[in-house]
């Protein structure tokens, strides 16, 4: 078989440059490829239905002989045909056509026709149906029709016969003689797939669609299976390498951890030895941690990189936003810089002056920690002894830029990474998407959290909302305002603010109501939120820049506009900015009818749920796993087939045959990839 590898528009054997090029829009670059392009769906052509009992609505195959056919110009120009075939007659109607359909409808010609009947004004009638002219007993094929997903320029009939050359070269021999054995009694891969490419009459369409029938089972085993072997070969890739081992002596920590207003959980203590064991090790640890709004996981980091201080090294904190960046700058300063640690700020919008000093610091090795945004892996900053890289919102950033804070460690030597996200991952996500990455789990929220009640009101409703606000302000609470989410026009987004900040000012007078959005210069957004957090401004007004990291602990008031055009995730870290402080405190979600199904799921799941992983596991339900993954895909391959929730079992299954190929049967494991991945394999890198 030809490489999968093959260069976009090469080609290869019986395959020119142009056709080739079309086919890499469907990422088909080889036989392999195609034989694993699987039908979207399946049409079935076995058999006849009689003209007079095909059912209405439902997709069938009629044959007939045309009594008629003629342009009509009203109401509109089209095509109108009469076929009969010995039960009865219908209409064939074409409001778009060319003259080759004009010519297959021609009195006498024998048709066969495919598509769903439907009842029009001079009886039963098929619009715009697959058309195909036969001699009288034509043979039926002899398998359902498949139907795939394909490109502009490349039709079905096209695909098919690529496809069945492709089928013609698969090799016989099976990879994983175990998946045929109980409990699995999977049929062979070439097997799976001549049958899903052409399933015999009589094959339940119900399976085939849910892709519940054993050959698709088989299929996703695969893919599952080569999922996991690619990710541990990234693992061990990694660990392989060499890492600098941070073994701490507690002349930090121990101060850091006495000088805490709080003690830390039990999900804390677990999380920190964990990291502080794999930190000791002389290979890079690549570890997530994950954790509930509010678990706390900044000061579990704050511990892993004062035991690389400790250890006589540098650690780097990047975050994907500015506020979210200077309030870990803030919160680590204050915990830091009594213990003589300095800390050093890097954003993108610093003035050139404390810029280079900072990096003057960091060069120098008398800074020991930075904390910043993507400025921190621009090509001026450099780390004499970066031991130890920490990313927060983990999703939020792609790869090359992990692999920019990870590449500026010491020659010879990669950085422990340390990965950390607010959104829980699901279980089933961890094992597949995250199966290269160690993960700490925070399950349980400090003490002293108050619970957030989340309400949904109507938009209609806004005047209570406001009324409601003002109550709380004027009792001494604080208050968040979120204007909606408005993608397709970042300046209309803008605009909304604006006028939202305004209209509430001059409803609110009384209240000092402060606005923070993605445009302000740093210094106003930094005066904004010192004010809001020393309690100056009553309301503040703010598109999703709050979304995390944001942490006043009298704000109890979260109102968030048009939260149906909100993410679920979204929400959650939302609501996640109240209830941090004793107070009792409320999200209310405004929303605008009428509500589409996936925005009533979404309002309906956050306000069932206040626990993150119940919520991530909605989310992933409701949109699939792309949101969780961020841009991490480089090397892990979006499953094409199988499906998280509805095929647990079979990554349980997938994962356990992984660990056993990879410690046996190295060999066998590499070829399950390459019949998946051909050359393109990437070990994932970060």
């Amino acid at each position: 078989m030809p490489s999968a590898a093959s260069s976009a528009g090469a080609g290869w054997a019986g395959v020119g440059p142009q056709l080739a090029g079309r086919l890499a829009k469907l990422d088909i670059r080889g036989d392999r490829d195609l034989a694993l392009h699987l039908p979207l769906r399946y049409e079935d052509e076995t058999r006849l239905v009689a003209i007079a009992d095909a059912p209405e609505g439902l997709p069938v195959q009629v044959e007939g002989v045309v009594e008629a056919c003629e342009v009509r110009l009203r109401p509109r120009r089209q095509l109108v045909a009469r076929v009969a075939d010995a039960s009865g007659g219908l209409t064939v109607r074409l409001l778009h056509f060319h003259p080759s359909q004009a010519k297959q409808l021609e009195p006498g010609g024998r048709l066969r026709l495919f598509g769903e009947i439907r009842a029009g004004f001079f009886g039963a009638e098929m619009v715009h149906p697959r058309m195909r002219p036969v001699a009288e007993g034509e043979s039926l094929p002899e398998a359902l029709t498949p139907i795939y997903p394909t490109t502009a320029g490349l039709a079905q009939s096209a695909l098919k016969k690529l496809i069945g050359r492709a089928l013609a070269h698969l090799p016989e021999e099976d990879l994983l003689p175990e998946v045929q054995a109980e409990p699995c009694g999977l049929p062979t891969f070439s097997a799976a797939l001549r049958f899903l490419h052409a399933p015999p009459p009589g094959t339940p369409l119900a399976e085939l669609e849910a892709r519940s029938h054993p050959a698709w089972q088989r299929i996703k085993f695969e893919e599952l299976l080569v999922q996991q072997l690619s990710l541990r070969r990234a693992h061990a890739a990694r660990r392989a390498k060499n890492a600098p081992r941070l073994v701490g002596d507690g002349s930090l920590t121990g101060p850091l951890r006495a000088s805490l207003p709080f003690s830390l959980t039990g999900a804390q203590e677990r999380a920190v030895g964990e990291i502080a064991g794999e930190l000791a090790a002389p290979h890079p640890m690549q570890r997530l941690l994950q954790g509930d709004v509010g678990s706390g996981k900044t000061i579990v980091a704050a511990l892993a990189m004062l035991q690389a201080a400790e250890a006589g090294w540098q650690a780097a904190l990047m975050a994907p936003t500015e506020i979210l960046a200077e309030q870990h700058y803030l919160k680590l300063a204050a915990w830091l810089t009594p213990l003589g640690i300095d800390v050093v700020w890097l954003s993108g919008s610093q003035k050139k002056k404390a810029r280079a000093e900072m990096v003057a610091r960091l060069e120098s090795g008398t800074a020991h920690l930075a904390v910043g945004t993507h400025a921190l892996i621009t090509e001026q900053v450099a780390f004499p002894r970066l031991g130890l890289a920490v990313v927060d919102e983990q999703h939020r950033f792609g790869v090359r830029q992990r692999v920019a804070l990870r590449d500026k460690g010491a020659e010879g030597s990669a950085p422990h990474l340390l990965m950390m996200s607010a959104t829980p991952i699901p279980r089933t996500l961890a094992m597949s998407y995250y199966a290269d990455l160690d993960v700490s789990v925070l399950d349980e929220l400090p003490p002293g959290r108050s619970p957030v009640v989340t309400k949904l009101v109507a938009d209609s409703r806004r005047d209570e909302v406001v009324a409601r606000l003002r109550d709380a302000c004027m009792a001494g609470q604080q208050a968040y305002w979120v204007c909606p989410l408005i993608e397709e026009s970042e300046t209309l987004e803008l605009q909304t603010a604006l006028d939202t900040h305004a209209a509430l000012a001059a409803a609110l007078p009384e209240l000092r109501v402060g606005l923070v959005h993605g445009r302000l210069k740093a210094a106003e957004k930094t005066a904004t939120m010192a004010a809001f957090a020393a309690g100056e401004i009553h309301l503040l007004v703010a598109t999703t820049v709050i979304e995390v990291g944001v942490d006043v602990p009298n704000a109890s008031l979260m109102v968030i506009e048009h939260a149906e055009r909100f993410g679920l995730a979204q929400l959650h870290q939302l609501r996640g900015r109240v209830g941090r402080g004793a107070a009792a405190s409320a999200c209310i979600l405004l929303y605008a009818g009428p509500l589409s199904e996936n925005g009533r799921g979404r309002l309906k799941a956050i306000f069932e749920h206040t626990d993150g992983f119940a919520i991530a596991r909605e989310d992933l339900r409701l949109r699939g796993p792309g949101e969780f993954v961020g841009a991490r895909q480089s090397g892990v391959p979006l499953l094409r087939y199988a499906d998280l929730e509805a095929d647990a079992d079979l990554i349980d299954a997938a994962r356990t045959l992984a660990e056993r190929l990879l410690r046996e049967d190295p060999a066998r494991a590499t070829a399950v990839i390459e019949r998946w991945q051909g050359g393109r394999e990437t070990l994932l890198r970060a």
